[in-house]
């Protein structure tokens, strides 16, 4: 059974968002759409707790969000405990949110990287393992400061 990959996008977004769910099939996941369904402006946070809150729940192991920046979706994705959302712009920024700080949800910016360059960063990002080591003490002094 695939795994299923939990994707959301604004408006700015849209688009990429349609590119990369089409990618995760080529890759053997199965994306969850939940929205936005179209180029209408609508409001990022809403798209980025429904994916952000089934990874921070536990019910998916991580999830991608996808905004004009990514920067929006990142900050509302991180408010949510069990959550570490990474904005890539490039394949070693993916690898090195997996590698060191066990992201689990992956940040992309619709207006500054096309679907050719969302490939491998998306790839990477997915096969990516996390280090460990002397970045699990880091990893949970983050998990530590949510109870705060």
């Amino acid at each position: 059974m695939a795994e299923k990959i939990p994707v959301g996008s604004d408006h700015a977004g849209y688009k990429l968002k349609e590119e990369v769910k089409k990618y995760l099939v080529e890759l053997g996941y199965e994306p969850e759409d939940f929205g936005t369904g179209g180029p209408e402006s609508v409001d990022y946070p809403d798209f980025a707790a429904e994916v952000a809150g089934r990874v921070g729940r536990g019910e998916r192991r991580r999830g991608i969000l996808i905004c004009g920046s990514g920067i929006g979706m990142s900050i509302a994705a991180n408010k949510f405990a069990g959550v570490r959302a990474a904005l890539a712009a490039s394949e070693e920024m993916a690898r090195l949110g997996r590698s060191h700080n066990d992201a689990n949800v992956l940040a992309l910016g619709g207006r500054f990287i096309s679907a050719e360059q969302a490939r491998p960063i998306v790839k990477t990002w997915l096969e990516t393992e996390f280090e460990g080591g002397r970045h699990a003490q880091r990893v949970a002094k983050i998990a530590e400061s949510e109870n705060k």
